[in-house]
């Protein structure tokens, strides 16, 4: 399984150059080419889903730890297995329709990213509610900028190695001025990624033909089948 030390022996030798300072950069090559796959591939084995709790009387919902894009929020009523998904709206919205909070109570329609670390859900819950946030986390680096290894290996690594390395081998050739290599491991790094956005659609439309809505639907909870 390709981890850090696999990466950069392989960053070093394809490009040929042992030199110490270029070696120091390598971690700084490494987590820079892990910010350019983190916004290229966010929907990519990066999903993630996640249990809540709507607390009656309480608009603000806080979202895990390492979420960056949100997918989708859904609930369950307590009287029914019915699975509803809230729209999502500007927070402008919300205030601006729904400004009393405690007394626009009712269930919940729309959600809003408040802050990097909690939504906002109109009509304010008047009761408590279970839901579940599908989401996008952030990947926990291969390596620190210090060049010091955060994680043998992450997804990207185990799964996306060839789009992690042409990423990688993009900014070396960033480094090492050499604009041909550049335009080489840029073609090379689209071919990657392509590649793998359409594994994912392909991933994605057989989730929802399993789950009986070939269509989707605003309402349909793909996880499961439910």
């Amino acid at each position: 399984m390709p981890n850090y030390a696999y990466l950069k022996t392989d960053i070093i030798n394809t490009t040929e150059n042992d030199s110490a300072e270029f070696e120091n950069q390598i971690p700084y090559l490494i987590e820079k080419a892990e910010i350019r796959l983190t916004k290229d591939l966010d929907d990519v084995g990066l999903t993630e889903f996640s249990s809540f709790s709507f607390t009656a009387s309480n608009p603000v919902v806080s979202l895990p730890a390492d979420t960056r894009i949100i997918r989708s929020v859904n609930y369950k009523t307590s009287v029914s297995s019915n699975i509803t998904t809230l729209l999502q709206r500007p927070y402008e919205y919300a205030i601006d329709y729904f400004p009393h909070a405690s007394a626009s109570t009712g269930t919940p329609r729309y959600y809003s990213r408040k802050t990097q670390t909690a939504i906002y859900v109109v009509p304010t819950p008047a009761s408590t509610l279970t839901g579940e946030i599908s989401y996008v986390r952030r990947p926990i680096g291969i390596a620190s900028a210090t060049g010091t290894s955060v994680t043998t290996s992450n997804y990207f690594s185990e799964f996306c190695y060839d789009a992690l390395f042409y990423a990688c081998m993009m900014e070396a050739a960033r480094f090492n001025k050499s604009s041909e290599d550049l335009q080489l491991y840029q073609g090379d790094y689209v071919n990657a990624v392509e590649g793998l956005r359409n594994q994912a659609r392909r991933s994605r439309q057989d989730n929802m033909e399993t789950a009986g809505n070939p269509s989707g639907g605003p309402n349909v909870l793909v996880k499961g089948g439910n």
